[in-house]
């Protein structure tokens, strides 16, 4: 017992453990009296010399909730080698107090009291909660709904932290609960062995070791940040592998190459399957004009849903690769690589690398990017970034870059839809910086990225996460772009312009006719001129439509981006979605009558639009918002004023980057 400023201060002396995982009697002992007699203050006294071993035990203190404070002793040793601790970035990413000592010399022990009192009064600080990644998180939750339902929680122990040692299969948690929840236990147990077998399935090794692997990953991603260690310590493989892969030089240029391959390997092996969907979709084209009589049913199936929805599923193969090597990346451990080698850009324009980890996901879709934004605590940081991911290139928008960068760079595709990348990070950067200084001031919060350990992904889990998110594209094109595939076309289609033609189209055509039959023109070039008539006539009767007249209305601002009225019609469209701008495009042109001879959408493309165009057109698809399930969730996250400023800026943004690259374009490419 100490008696400290008028503070009398009972200190209980613990046995010394390393975890609190209950394999020993000592370190039940430990947990037991945190748990049961709940004291002020725990104090952890941790060997700074060796920091990586030795905040285990922090960590699942953390866990417990309990206010803690780290005492680090030894320092002396550690600063004689050369080692430097940053002390407060530390404390703040561990979420605790942390004191230095020389227990040797007494040092440290008046500033320990001071903690001790300090933290006591306000019995804990800021709560960092620990992430297992995905797999574990999810069973996490389903674990914590089937404790919730059964209403019989009798003890005073955080739910989730319950959870936690279900699936580590902690004995004396597992018999506490037993007795808890008497028959009702059943349900639990089955869950959590449900749970188990699931993580064990996928990524190889129970939920144990799974979870001791994110602690010593958020240990080590913390250290990185604040601990600084130099001569020539052992390495394990996964330290040497991170030497280079997490190197301050090299990390980012290895990050940037590994995305370029991943494109490379999307777009050079997408191609072939993609190739044999749009042959398929154009023989049922095919089939359908056979089969079903002219008129407004025909050109629904043919021109709408077939030339629309076909338009978007032929991007299938593409999405699905891509959403395969993410899987791998993930899967393996790299990801939280890249997010910890971004870290190190995100600190210099204000944010840090967790904002990363939704920026991420926004390259697969950005509904649940939004979502993801909740990790980030801080309101500002949550802001800045939520408004920049829309510059991630979210796996609606690539079908899009594939059909244009296919029409105008075929040699070059992947290299191409790289930039198209590269610049929406660029700009995202810039747009955290501009923000960060202007309506969103302030610093960001530290924060700790766990470094889990290398794994190699199974098949099973690859597979998994790859069907997941292909489905949502998948049930998207049958349902969302489907309904507004059938809305455009009904906005091509009408109001019919009937016999109100400027030119007597029918006449011409049959003139043509009769010069083929006569023999004054060949097969070619019968064909050629009805195509050509047909398409003049096609492009009239589109113009009378109501998104001819909409295209037409809002053109002449579109018109120093060299777009014309169906570029507006398109970029209207991939308001509702992304992928639409593809299966419209699909529909404009079909509805044109290119012709068996210019039949793919590429090749229309090309004979309507220059190069610069299409890559302009493709800068703009980036930069302006997302669809409307995104806006949705946007309002959802973040409230109406800021949904209305994501549409406003990023609106203007695309305007104005656009204008740039057209205008100064056009002076050099003649």
């Amino acid at each position: 017992m100490v008696d400290y400023k008028g503070y009398r201060i009972n200190i209980v002396d613990l046995p010394g453990i390393y975890s609190i995982t209950a394999y020993s009697l000592e370190e039940i002992v430990t947990r037991n009296f945190i748990i049961n007699e709940k004291p002020d203050v725990v104090i952890d006294v941790v060997d700074s010399s060796n920091l990586e071993r030795n905040l285990y035990l922090a960590t699942q203190l953390m866990e417990l909730g309990v206010p803690l404070i780290l005492a680090f002793n030894m320092t002396d040793i550690v600063k004689k080698s050369g080692k430097k601790i940053d002390i407060v970035l530390l404390s703040e990413l561990l979420g605790a107090s942390i004191v230095e000592m020389v227990g040797s010399k007494g040092l440290g022990s008046k500033e320990l009291l001071e903690s001790v009192i300090r933290v006591a009064k306000r019995k804990k600080e800021k709560k960092v909660e620990l992430q297992y990644g995905r797999e574990v998180e999810n069973e996490i939750s389903r674990i914590i709904s089937v404790l919730k339902e059964q209403k019989a929680l009798i003890f005073n122990f955080d739910v989730r932290w319950i959870a936690v040692k279900l699936l580590e299969q902690d004995r004396e948690i597992i018999d506490t609960i037993k007795k808890a929840f008497g028959p009702k236990y059943s349900k639990i147990d089955e869950t959590v062995m449900s749970s188990i077998k699931h993580i064990t399935s996928i990524l190889r090794d129970p939920p144990e070791v799974i979870i001791a692997d994110s602690r010593y990953g958020f240990i080590k991603g913390a250290l990185l940040e604040a601990y600084k260690e130099t001569g020539s310590e052992r390495l394990d493989r996964s330290e040497k592998i991170d030497r280079i892969l997490t190197n301050r030089i090299l990390g980012i240029p290895i990050f940037a190459i590994i995305i370029w391959l991943m494109f490379q390997f999307v777009f050079s092996l997408g191609k072939y399957p993609a190739g044999w969907l749009e042959l398929g979709f154009e023989k049922l084209s095919i089939l359908v004009t056979n089969v079903v009589p002219q008129g407004l049913l025909r050109s629904l199936l043919v021109d709408g849903i077939i030339s629309g929805v076909g338009g978007v599923i032929t991007f299938t193969p593409n999405i699905i690769l891509l959403f395969f090597a993410i899987a791998i990346l993930e899967d393996s451990g790299y990801m939280a690589r890249a997010a910890f080698v971004m870290d190190r850009v995100m600190h210099k324009i204000g944010l840090h690398g967790k904002s990363f980890i939704p920026l991420v996901i926004g390259f697969g879709c950005t509904v649940p990017a939004y979502m993801g934004s909740r990790i980030l605590e801080n309101k500002k940081d949550r802001l800045v970034t939520m408004h920049i991911n829309t510059f991630m290139s979210c796996g609606a928008r690539l079908p899009v870059y594939i059909l244009f960068a296919g029409a105008f760079f075929p040699a070059a595709a992947g290299n191409v839809i790289f930039s198209i990348y590269f610049i929406g990070i660029i700009i995202a950067v810039i747009m955290a910086k501009i923000l960060r200084a202007t309506r969103f001031k302030g610093e960001s919060d530290p924060f700790v990225m766990e470094l889990p350990a290398y794994r190699i992904p199974t098949i099973k889990g690859i597979m998994i996460h790859t069907w997941e998110r292909a489905w949502m594209y998948v049930k998207k094109a049958g349902t969302i772009i489907l309904a507004i595939t059938i809305l455009m076309w009904i906005l091509f289609t009408f109001p019919m312009i009937g016999s109100n033609y400027s030119k007597d189209y029918t006449g011409q055509i049959e003139e043509i006719e009769q010069s083929y039959k006569s023999g004054e023109i060949t097969d070619p070039e019968h064909h050629r001129e009805i195509t050509a008539v047909e398409a003049e006539m096609a492009g009239e009767r589109l113009a009378y439509s109501a998104a001819g007249r909409m295209g037409r209305f809002l053109e002449p601002v579109f018109k120093p981006l060299g777009f014309d009225w169906k570029m507006v019609v398109a970029t209207i469209s991939g308001v509702a979605a992304k992928e639409v701008i593809v299966s419209t495009m699909s529909t404009l042109y079909s509805i044109q009558g290119t012709g068996e001879e210019s039949d793919s959408l590429k090749v229309a493309l090309n004979e309507h639009y220059t190069p610069l165009v299409g890559y302009n057109f493709m800068l703009f698809t980036l930069l302006y918002f997302p669809c409307m399930a995104a806006m949705v969730m946007f309002r959802k996250e973040a409230g109406t004023k800021e949904m209305l400023f994501q549409i406003g800026y990023t609106l203007l943004l695309a305007w104005v980057v656009s204008f740039l690259v057209f205008q100064i374009g056009r002076i050099f490419i003649k």
